[in-house]
C-alpha cells in the first residue's frame, strides 16, 4: 500500500503551533499522524510571530519564585472576556496549560525561557499579574533541521536587521545600546559576525529566535517522531460517513487524494486574516474587506472555518473584536511589493505621540497594540479611513528608531525617499507634509512636553501602568514613556489598522471538538489555534495569548484523539 493510500489515525491540517502541537501529542500517544500544509513552507503564522506564550501557573514561573493565587488566572480571563467568557474552556486551558509545557519541555526539543518580569497587559485588573505568565521560545540552531530548514517560513522581513532575527528582551536591549555600552557593542558585533558567517555558508541566518524558533523546534519535534508533513497540499473538503468526519480530500502534486482517518481531523489553518469576505462581515473598520493590512501568511484565507461550517460547525459573529488588532505601517520593499510593519513597542518609548488626521492625540500611546487600535477606531468614527500618525523628533528617531526605521547608525534616507518616513524642519512643516492642521499638532506637542517634564500625562496617563513602563525606557526619569519632543527635524509615520491573528473562529468544547449550534459535537472534527474561537473573548490580556492557547489546545486535542473512548458523547 502506498503512503497516499495508507490509513492514518489523525489528519492535521496546518503546520503552525496549534497543528504541530496536536500532531506531536497524538503521535507521542502512539497514533499514526499525517500533517498537511497548504503553503510551500511550514510554520504558518507562528513562524512570523514573536514566539511568546501566555500560560499561567507553569513550573517555569514557580522556578522564578512566582506562585500566583489559585483563582487569579480565571478571574483575570473572566474580566477580560466579559460577555464571551467560556468557563469550561477557560478551565481546560488553565488546567492543561502547565501540563502542556511540562510535556513539551520534558519530552521534546521545544524549550522556553521566562523573564522574571513581563506584566500582563492589564496587570492592574482583577487577577492580573506583574509577571510569571508570558514566556518566550528559546533560540534554536537551525542546523538541527538539516535539509528541512529550507522549507521553514521566514520571519517578517521588516522585523529583521540584514535578515537577522532579533531575540526579545536582553538581545534587543543590547542592540538599542550598541553605541552606548562597550559590552553591548561587543555583543552586537559577535551576533552580526555569526549571522554573516551563516549567510555565507548556508544562505541564511541559522540562529532562530522568536516565532521562527518555535516553528523550527516544533517541526524538529515532529521529525523526531517521524511525523510526515506534506507541503503544497491544501485540503479541499471534509469526508463524512453517517454524520462523522472520517477524512479529507487533499490536493497533492495537483491530484486530489481522499485521505481517511480512524480517529479524527484537526483544523489548524490559521484563521481568516486574508479572507476578504469574512473581513468585510466582521471588521467594522473594513466595509469592503480591503481597508485592513496584515503581516499574516497569505495562504491564511479561512479554509478551516469554511471546512468546519460545511459539516455543521459555526462561527459566532458577535465577538467584540474579531481579530487581535495591531497598528501597522506599509513599507515599500525593494521588489516593489508592500510590507506590513507591526508597531509593537515603539509607541511606548519616550518622545513619541500618536495623532489623528485632525492633529490630535487620542490615546495612551503605550497601551497594548490591541487596545491602541480600538481607541484609534473610536477616534476615527465617521471618517473615510482609520489612520493616525506617530510623531517624534530627531533625537528620538536616532535613539530608538520607529516602525521600520532602525536607530543610529543605520541610515534613514531610503525611508524618506520612499515616503514611508515624513520629515519637517519644524512642527509646522511636518504638519503640512502629513496633512494635519499645524496649530493642532503644535498644541498637542506643547501639552505633551509640559507633562513630560513632570512625568505625568494629564490627558491619557501614558506610562501609568506596569505594562506601559516595561515597554518604555527605564533609564528615562521620571516617566520611562515620556520625554519632550523639542528639537527638529521632526518625523512622522502613518499607521493603519492591521492584525496579528484572528479571534473569531469555530465554536469548540473543552476537548477541542467542533460544535454545532445545538451544542452537540461534530464527530471526528477538532479545531485549534485561530480556527477555534478565542477563549479571550475578543480581548488581548497579555503577551502570547494566541500561542499559549494554541500550544495548550493542540495538546488537549492530541490527548483527546488518543483517549476517544473516554470522551462524552454530548457537549
Amino acid at each position: 500500500m502506498s503512503e497516499q493510500e495508507s490509513m492514518y489515525d489523525v489528519l492535521v491540517i496546518g503546520t503552525g503551533a496549534s497543528g504541530m502541537s496536536a500532531a506531536i501529542t497524538a503521535a507521542h500517544q502512539g497514533l499514526k499522524v499525517l500533517v498537511v500544509e497548504k503553503a510551500s513552507v511550514y510554520g504558518g503564522t507562528t513562524a512570523r510571530s514573536g514566539g511568546w506564550l501566555w500560560i499561567p501557573g507553569t513550573e517555569l514561573a514557580k522556578q522564578q519564585g512566582i506562585h500566583e493565587p489559585a483563582d487569579a488566572a480565571r478571574s483575570y480571563l473572566q474580566h477580560e472576556a466579559t460577555t464571551h467568557f467560556d468557563a469550561d474552556r477557560v478551565a481546560a486551558f488553565i488546567e492543561n496549560g502547565p501540563q502542556a509545557i511540562d510535556f513539551f519541555t520534558n519530552k521534546t526539543c521545544v524549550q522556553f525561557d521566562m523573564p522574571a518580569v513581563f506584566p500582563d497587559y492589564h496587570a492592574e485588573a482583577p487577577g492580573g499579574q506583574p509577571g510569571g505568565r508570558s514566556m518566550v521560545t528559546r533560540p534554536f540552531d537551525a542546523r538541527e533541521l538539516g535539509q528541512h530548514v529550507a522549507q521553514l517560513a521566514p520571519p517578517v522581513p521588516e522585523l529583521t536587521v540584514f535578515g537577522m532575527m532579533l531575540g526579545s528582551g536582553k538581545e534587543l536591549w543590547h542592540f538599542l545600546r550598541a553605541f552606548k555600552s562597550l559590552e553591548s557593542f561587543w555583543y552586537v558585533a559577535k551576533r552580526f559576525g555569526r549571522h554573516f558567517a551563516d549567510v555565507l555558508q548556508h544562505g541564511r541566518g541559522m540562529t532562530l529566535t522568536n516565532g521562527n524558533a518555535l516553528a523550527g523546534r516544533l517541526f524538529k519535534a515532529g521529525l523526531d517522531l517521524d511525523i510526515p508533513v506534506w507541503l503544497n497540499a491544501p485540503a479541499q473538503k471534509l469526508i463524512t460517513d453517517q454524520g462523522r468526519v472520517v477524512g479529507a480530500t487533499v490536493v497533492r502534486e495537483g491530484q486530489p487524494i481522499d485521505l481517511r482517518v480512524r480517529r479524527g481531523v484537526v483544523l489548524a489553518c490559521g484563521g481568516f486574516p486574508h479572507d476578504i469576505e469574512r473581513r468585510k462581515q466582521l471588521f467594522p473598520h473594513a466595509p469592503t474587506g480591503h481597508e485592513h493590512f496584515t503581516p499574516s501568511p497569505t495562504p491564511n484565507t479561512g479554509d478551516g472555518l469554511r471546512l468546519g461550517e460545511s459539516v455543521g460547525g459555526w462561527v459566532d459573529p458577535t465577538i467584540p473584536n474579531a481579530a487581535a488588532w495591531c497598528p501597522t505601517s506599509i513599507v515599500k520593499r525593494k521588489d516593489g511589493t508592500d510590507g506590513v510593519m507591526p508597531h509593537f513597542i515603539d509607541r511606548a518609548k519616550p518622545g513619541v505621540i500618536a495623532v489623528t488626521p485632525q492633529g490630535r492625540r487620542f490615546t495612551n500611546e503605550a497601551l497594548s497594540y490591541h487596545d491602541f487600535i480600538q481607541d484609534l477606531v473610536k477616534a476615527c468614527a465617521g471618517s473615510p479611513a482609520v489612520r493616525c500618525w506617530l510623531v517624534c523628533d530627531h533625537a528620538h528617531l536616532r535613539e530608538y528608531g520607529m516602525g521600520a526605521v532602525a536607530p543610529f547608525p543605520l541610515p534613514i534616507g531610503k525611508h524618506l525617499k520612499s515616503g514611508y518616513l515624513k520629515r519637517g524642519r519644524s512642527l509646522q512643516e511636518l504638519a503640512q507634509a502629513i496633512g494635519v492642521p499645524p496649530d493642532a499638532l503644535q498644541e498637542e506637542v506643547e501639552a505633551f512636553n509640559r507633562d513630560a517634564i513632570s512625568g505625568t500625562d494629564t490627558r491619557f496617563a501614558k506610562g501609568s501602568t506596569a505594562y506601559n513602563r516595561y515597554q518604555g525606557d527605564a533609564l528615562v526619569k521620571p516617566n520611562p514613556c515620556m520625554a519632550p519632543i523639542q528639537h527638529g527635524p521632526f518625523y512622522a509615520i502613518q499607521v493603519v489598522v492591521g492584525d496579528i491573528g484572528t479571534f473569531a473562529g469555530l465554536a469548540t468544547d473543552r476537548h477541542c471538538r467542533v460544535l454545532q449550534k445545538d451544542g452537540q459535537p461534530v464527530r471526528g472534527l477538532f479545531a485549534v489555534g485561530n480556527d477555534a474561537a478565542s477563549i479571550m473573548g475578543g480581548n488581548y490580556p497579555g503577551a502570547g495569548i494566541t500561542l499559549g492557547p494554541a500550544l495548550t489546545f493542540g495538546y488537549i486535542a492530541g490527548r483527546a484523539l488518543a483517549d476517544q473512548a473516554e470522551l462524552p458523547t454530548g457537549a
